[in-house]
């Protein structure tokens, strides 16, 4: 007897699926490789990319938007507070062998990072229906920023502690931020993977343009980043959460 997905579930899908696990992974490599999981984390933000292309040119299933929701929260909701938690209690030297008031505020911050990724990823599938912007940061977007300050070597666990914090109230606000022109997301998109494959070429110059890039849309898209005109993005199939 075959399993329920098969003849339902789509190419697309496979790749969200795939999403999920690469975020499973990250958090685990965290504990071993922070550099490592930075890279899994960016590679799942190309998988969440890649997937509404595929939707686009083969067709979504009922179940994508779901299913994206859902690997979200795996790979940019509890991945990247993961991540946070490890460099932030490494970095400031903070032992497990009792509950301090340093562990509890680190815990308790990426705690909360993860309730309003789930939150956000939560009040996006029920209620953005916008054609051309979202309400509150993406969480792709969260998790790229703080993967790739890690990857470029720029952030201290202060650092990390005070970004991860941020996005908590950032990623549940109701700032708009318009969807990328494909022009634009492609240029974002090759820098990322660049980042990916070789985030110590040029003293980590890819890293560092994907961390400018992302924090220059997410400082300046809602004001200065509108949309002229329309045209079909990956996004408008699986969701630009």
């Amino acid at each position: 007897m075959l399993p329920r997905f098969v003849g339902r579930l789509g190419v697309a899908d496979a790749v969200t699926v795939s999403n999920a696990a690469l975020g499973f992974v990250a958090c685990v490599v965290a504990f071993v490789d922070i550099e490592l999981a930075a890279r899994l984390i960016l590679l799942a933000a190309v998988a969440d990319g890649l997937d509404g292309i595929l939707a686009r040119r083969y067709g979504g299933s009922d179940a994508g938007p779901y299913l994206d929701s859902l690997a979200d929260v795996a790979s940019f909701g509890v991945a990247p507070a993961v991540l946070a938690f490890v460099v932030v209690s490494d970095g400031l030297e903070i032992g497990f062998g009792s509950v301090t008031p340093e562990l509890l505020i680190v815990t308790g911050v990426c705690a909360l990072f993860v309730a309003m990724a789930v939150t956000r990823l939560g009040m996006y599938t029920a209620y953005d229906t916008a054609d051309e912007y979202t309400e509150g940061v993406q969480t792709t977007l969260a998790a790229t920023i703080l993967g790739a300050a890690i990857l470029a070597d720029v952030a201290g666990p202060e650092l990390v502690l005070a970004i991860t914090g941020a996005f908590c109230y950032l990623m549940v606000s109701r700032i708009r931020y318009p969807d990328l022109l494909a022009r634009d997301a492609g240029i974002m998109g090759v820098v990322h993977v660049l980042a990916i494959l070789v985030p110590e070429f040029a003293d980590r110059s890819f890293p560092f343009a994907l961390l400018i890039l992302g924090l220059a849309y997410m400082t300046l898209g809602p004001w200065f980043y509108w949309r002229t005109s329309r045209e079909p993005e990956p996004a408008d199939v699986h969701g630009n959460a």
